[in-house]
C-alpha cells in the first residue's frame, strides 16, 4: 500500500491522504473546490468550483499513475441537488466517452461549506 500526496493539489485538510494505491487500485480522498495556491475555496458559481474539484482530482490521480480514463467509479457529494444537471454539464467535459459507474447524493453540509465533492477510485 502506498500513501500518496501531491504538491499541485490542496493539501489535506485533516489526518488522511490524498489518495492510496492498493494493488492497481489508486482511491482519492474527496476533493473540494479549494486552490492548491491559497488553500482557499475558489470564487464563482458552480461551474468553477466543479472544475476546480476536477483539476484537483486530475493531480491527484496523476501522483498515483492514473488519468480520468482510468476511473471505475465516482461518489459524488451535493449541497444542493438542484446543481444536478450542471454538475452534469462539468462531468461530461472530463468524462466525455468513458462513463465510470456513479453515485450522486445530496448532503447538508461538505468541507468549509464547498457547494460539491468528489472522490474517485481507478485501476492503475
Amino acid at each position: 500500500m502506498e500513501f500518496l500526496a501531491s504538491d499541485k493539489a490542496p493539501k489535506a485538510i485533516g489526518p488522511y491522504s490524498q489518495a492510496v494505491k492498493a494493488g492497481n487500485l489508486l482511491f482519492t480522498s474527496g476533493q473540494v473546490s479549494l486552490d492548491p495556491a491559497t488553500s482557499k475555496l475558489v470564487e464563482g458559481d458552480f461551474d468553477a468550483h466543479a472544475r476546480r474539484v476536477f483539476e484537483n482530482l486530475k493531480v491527484v490521480l496523476a501522483s498515483g499513475g492514473a488519468e480520468f480514463k482510468n476511473v471505475v467509479k465516482a461518489t459524488v457529494f451535493l449541497k444542493n441537488f438542484g446543481d444536478f444537471q450542471k454538475l452534469n454539464a462539468v462531468y461530461s467535459e472530463y468524462f466525455a466517452s468513458h462513463k465510470p459507474a456513479r453515485t450522486t447524493v445530496e448532503v447538508s453540509k461538505l468541507p468549509l461549506d464547498a457547494p460539491l465533492e468528489i472522490d474517485l477510485v481507478a485501476v492503475v
